[in-house]
């Protein structure tokens, strides 16, 4: 006979109590916790299995009422079995009650005895042979049965069948790695037939070594994160810095131009104010100097019109001839009074504080291009075999005998160029090269992908970005259409600056600090490298070396 359910109301009360399921369970989802609990031992179903008459228990405790009993029945509806009914796990059952116990906060963490009757204790080990968990007391036959101690014995697990082949019911003790899956001894003469199978426990040690691998490739990976992390930070101070220089350097300059404009403002309204002051001192004395010509013409008239009167002949005549002196008087249409300050004064004026502002703002911009400084290196390894380069690599100068070197891919073997050591891909960078004494060069930047090989020409489209000097002073910049220019004053150094996310390439006259010419609104792909070209000697006259050199921020 089966062994006799528990009484319904009150047992189920105490089931729950142990298992501490919610209030709420009890009241609206009372329901739902019943039909989820197994009939036997009134928990909340653990590996349920469904047999043919439909209803669901644990499958432990359906097999302990089996084992109990000589017939197989249901101990719900009493429906007896001919066959002892081959116990599946119902997965969707399963699932769900899974799935209330993760909604409903239901906290079943221990895995628990499948042979204790009434409390049952927390499980220590569970065999995959028998396929049931084992309290400290339940385990002592598998430790003392010589049978039962050829059984493969694991930590406690919930979900054990898991561990157990569906097909063949047996361990999963094996590892196909053909198939990438877990086998039982039974499956390895059957569907895993001459596949590469191995312990569970070696490919669990090789699996635990890849994984040791990936984790130390994880924490690299971490460290090279943390690190880009504090680069950025850094590379933000940086800016900050820069930045609170700049706003430093352009109060300075906007302080020092407003001061110019005052200056300039003060000595236009003091010219002004001059050249007024001595108009009217001018007119000052010319209007008295009229004044007294007129008194003195007044005083004339009434003499003569006194005389033109007179009655006695012989005054007449005596008197006509001091009157017929000549009066003593200027020219007055050649004298000209100096007019007020004229417009083309005043425009000089502006044309030359406008050139003082044009002079501090291209000082000041040189200096921020100078924040920028990066320490250049030529690269001997892209060197034409015709150039010389020092030994600290800051100059390079045309050689007469061409150097045995390797002919490798990065090298130019035609035109006498080289390359910096030092690329860039985003931000700015300035770099300065003495030029002192050469009547031809090349300089500027150059994409990491150009073409070395061959003779080349330098426009954007193929990847330079460049200025040249020829015959002493004639300057072109090398746009798809070169643009040629002479410069007033031959400079003695170049400094070249570039903002790569800008697209900008901009050369300057250091020693006069002024703008010379910009490629703007470029696009850059790769990295960039400066370039630079000494060009042939020219009979001596071309012989000296380019010059990288420091570059002194206040120089």
């Amino acid at each position: 006979m089966a062994e006799s359910l528990p009484t319904p109301p009150k047992q189920r009360e105490a089931r729950r109590k142990s298992i501490d399921i919610p209030p709420s369970l009890t009241s609206s989802s009372g329901p739902l916790s019943e039909e989820l609990q197994c009939p036997v031992c009134l928990d909340l179903f653990t590996n349920p299995v469904t047999i043919p008459c439909g209803h669901s228990f644990c499958k432990s405790c359906l097999n302990q009422c089996w084992d109990k009993s000589e017939d197989c029945y249901c101990p719900l509806c009493k429906e007896k079995f001919s066959k002892r009914p081959d116990l599946k796990i119902n997965t969707a059952l399963r699932q769900v009650v899974q799935l209330f116990k993760e909604k409903s906060g239901v906290t079943t963490s221990e895995v628990l005895c499948d042979i204790c009757d009434d409390r049952k204790l927390k499980a220590l080990k569970s065999c995959l042979m028998c396929q049931s968990s084992y309290c400290e007391t339940h385990l002592e036959p598998h430790h003392r049965v010589p049978r039962l101690k050829k059984h493969k014995l694991i930590n406690a697990v919930e979900n054990l069948e898991d561990y157990i082949c569906e097909q063949h019911e047996r361990p999963l003790e094996l590892f196909c790695r053909d198939d990438q899956t877990c086998v039982c001894p039974i499956c390895t003469v059957t569907d895993h037939k001459n596949h590469n199978t191995v312990p569970l426990e070696e490919e669990s040690e090789e699996k635990k070594t890849q994984v040791m691998k990936m984790q130390a490739d994880v924490q690299q990976m971490i460290k090279d994160r943390m690190k880009k992390i504090q680069d950025i930070k850094h590379s933000a101070e940086l800016r900050k810095q820069n930045m609170k220089k700049e706003t430093v350097d352009s109060i300075e300059l906007f302080t020092t131009l407003m001061r110019s404009i005052e200056r300039c403002q003060s000595e236009l309204l003091e010219k002004m104010e001059e050249k007024q002051k001595a108009a009217e001192e001018q007119e000052e004395v010319l209007i008295e100097e009229l004044q007294q010509e007129i008194t003195e013409l007044k005083r004339r008239d009434s003499e003569l019109e006194q005389l033109s009167h007179a009655e006695d002949h012989l005054h007449l005549i005596q008197s006509y001839s001091s009157m017929c002196s000549p009066f003593n008087t200027k020219q007055w249409p050649d004298i000209s009074v100096n007019t007020p300050v004229s417009l083309n004064t005043i425009r000089a004026a502006l044309t030359q504080l406008q050139q003082t502002l044009d002079e501090k703002l291209s000082q000041t911009e040189l200096e921020r291009m100078r924040l920028h400084a990066v320490d250049v290196t030529l690269d001997p390894d892209t060197a034409n075999p015709e150039l010389i380069l020092s030994d600290d690599g800051k100059q390079v100068s045309f050689g007469d005998i061409k150097r045995d070197v390797p002919d490798n891919p990065e090298r130019f073997d035609y035109c006498i160029f080289v390359l910096g050591k030092e690329g860039f891909s985003s931000g700015r960078c300035y770099f300065e090269v003495q030029v002192k004494k050469k009547t031809e060069w090349n300089l500027g930047v150059a994409r990491e992908s150009v073409v070395r090989k061959g003779d080349i020409t330098l426009t954007p489209q193929n990847g330079y970005w460049a200025l040249w000097l020829r015959n002493e002073d004639v300057y072109k910049a090398l746009e798809g259409t070169p643009v040629v220019f002479s410069l007033r004053v031959k400079p003695q150094k170049i400094g070249v600056f570039v903002d790569y996310e800008e697209g900008l390439v901009s050369f300057y006259d250091v020693e006069s600090r002024s703008h010379i010419y910009s490629f703007t609104g470029q696009t850059f792909n790769g990295k960039l490298y400066p370039y630079f070209c000494p060009l042939e000697n020219n009979d001596g006259k071309n012989s000296a070396p380019l010059i990288i050199s420091p570059v002194n921020y206040h120089e």
